[in-house]
């Protein structure tokens, strides 16, 4: 009996370490295989739907679960008493027997007198294995162990409290901390108890303001009508809308609208105030910088939206940046696509009747270079001039589309069934220029008239070298021939001599894409 007794005050000791919930049952059942020399112990818990086993020691096998309604279970449940099986043999409590090589068993509870948390089951291949030694050691050391385990459970339980209300006032934090408005809260009795970054930044608060009351703190920074507004606010606990004041800063003055509102307790009980300061001088700048943002896409999406095309537009409007609507240097491919024929067609016509034939042509034309993702320079005449890489610069990309813009327009204008040059006008070609180069794109013109267009040697370039291409043809340039990484058939020709170069240029004709 004395030897029992030891073991148990030795296994109590040792499950007393501690209060982490699994080590505690892992421990109890190791203690208890060990102490009563059992072949097997287990321990079960309790919910609403299910018995479930958390732990087993033996090497024979046990069931995963039970229900909290059939015995031994439900007996343990409502007795809180322990139930013994001494022998295999017909009885309610036969369950107790989680193995068919078992022949005794014990069900004892986990918890309180109030409240079972969950099971201890043992049992041993002998008959009448659990005597009342073996019980009493058994039943002492689950005793033991259930208000061991409640207090387990309690300390978890707090644990998961305080980190969910370590997590609240974060989470309170952060919010305070990103607010624009300068916040501060005071006690009942009108100290200051906190403030936010921004009270800290614009109304100069360091923690040696803490505790202060908040009409000695503001005594000089408000006039004095503002002061006892405050104050009322603070004493009688008053809610304010809209109140407006200036507080005298350090640096400037801060023109501000208050709202305060009382702080109550759960039960309706007043215990302090918040006090929050909109700086309307800052929300005033705010609201001019998002009117200039609004104004900047407004005018790049009345700018654009007529010549390029919808996706691109709609990149530009999201970020302004990418433009430089002063000036910006690029490295753009410049196209210029002239109509071979138009003077001598043109001579004896109606003027509608010309432009009825060139409007036919242009709508096309234009239609197939804004969906290649160009940018429709401007007409000059018969000519469009029209460019890729800007606004919007991609480099290889940007020839590689300009010259298959450029075979797509000499191929409706070669199709039999073309909706243009039709009639008079069915002998009319077209003759393009490209080349590949530095630019500027930006706004050029007046404050009556102004342009988002390109400048500079690659557009002077591209326009003698739409001079030189005969109808049906695409010429272009070393330059661009360089960016489309062979993926056009091109037909070397004699090199050129254009104004403002001292070198002839080496051109070649496009004859058909191959990549």
């Amino acid at each position: 009996m004395d030897n029992i007794i030891d073991e148990v005050v030795r296994a109590g000791l040792i499950i007393s370490k501690g209060l982490d919930i699994k080590l505690f049952i892992a421990s109890l059942i190791d203690q208890l295989f060990d102490v009563t020399g059992s072949d097997i112990a287990c321990f079960y818990s309790r919910s609403e739907e299910r018995v479930r086993l958390l732990y087993r020691r033996g090497k024979f096998s046990a069931p995963d679960r039970f229900s909290p309604r059939e015995d031994p279970f439900s007996f343990v449940i409502e007795s809180n008493e322990t139930v013994v099986l001494t022998e295999r043999k017909k009885s309610p409590f036969l369950k107790t027997l989680l193995h068919d090589s078992m022949n005794s068993g014990v069900v004892a509870p986990i918890g309180t007198s109030k409240n079972v948390y969950g099971f201890v089951v043992l049992n041993s291949q002998k008959n009448l294995f659990f005597t009342r030694t073996r019980f009493m050691g058994a039943e002492a050391l689950t005793k033991l162990a259930g208000e061991y385990f409640h207090n387990s459970l309690l300390h978890n339980q707090l644990k998961e409290y305080t980190r969910k209300i370590e997590a609240l006032e974060r989470y309170q934090k952060n919010i305070f901390s990103s607010m624009t408005n300068i916040l501060l809260t005071a006690d009942i009795d009108g100290s200051l108890k906190y403030f936010n970054p921004a009270a800290e930044e614009r109304f100069s608060l360091t923690s040696d303001h803490i505790g202060k009351p908040v009409k000695d703190i503001f005594s000089n920074r408000l006039g004095k009508n503002m002061l006892g507004i405050v104050n009322n606010s603070i004493s009688e606990g008053k809610q304010i809308v809209g109140a407006e004041g200036i507080f005298r800063g350090d640096e400037s003055d801060i023109d501000f609208s208050l709202n305060t509102s009382p702080l109550l307790t759960s039960r309706g009980k007043r215990e302090g105030l918040t006090l929050i300061f909109t700086d309307q001088s800052r929300e005033r700048e705010l609201q001019k910088q998002v009117k200039k943002v609004k104004e900047e896409r407004r005018l790049i999406k009345d700018m654009f939206s007529r010549y390029l095309s919808e996706s691109v537009v709609s990149k530009l409007v999201k970020d302004p940046n990418i433009i430089n609507l002063g000036g910006d240097k690029k490295d753009a491919t410049v196209f210029f696509a002239d109509i071979r024929g138009y003077t001598s067609f043109s001579e004896g016509k109606d003027p509608e009747y010309i432009i009825s034939v060139l409007n036919d042509y242009f709508s096309e034309a234009v239609e197939i270079i804004i969906e290649s993702g160009g940018f429709i320079d401007k007409f000059i005449g018969d000519c469009i001039m029209a460019a890729w890489g800007v606004p919007l610069m991609t480099a290889e990309e940007d020839a590689r589309l300009a010259v298959s813009t450029a075979l797509q327009i000499q191929k409706e204008v070669n199709n039999p069934n073309r909706k243009f040059f039709r009639d008079e006008a069915s002998g009319l070609k077209i003759g393009i220029g490209i080349h590949s180069g530095p630019l500027v794109a930006g706004n050029l013109g007046s404050e009556r008239r102004i342009d988002y267009t390109v400048i500079g040697d690659t557009v002077n370039i591209a326009s003698r070298l739409e001079g030189v291409a005969g109808p049906d043809e695409v010429i272009i340039t070393e330059n661009t021939k360089g960016l489309l990484g062979g993926k056009f058939k091109l037909e070397r020709r004699t090199p050129v001599k254009v104004k403002g170069k001292k070198q002839p240029l080496n051109i070649y004709k496009v004859l058909k894409k191959v990549g």
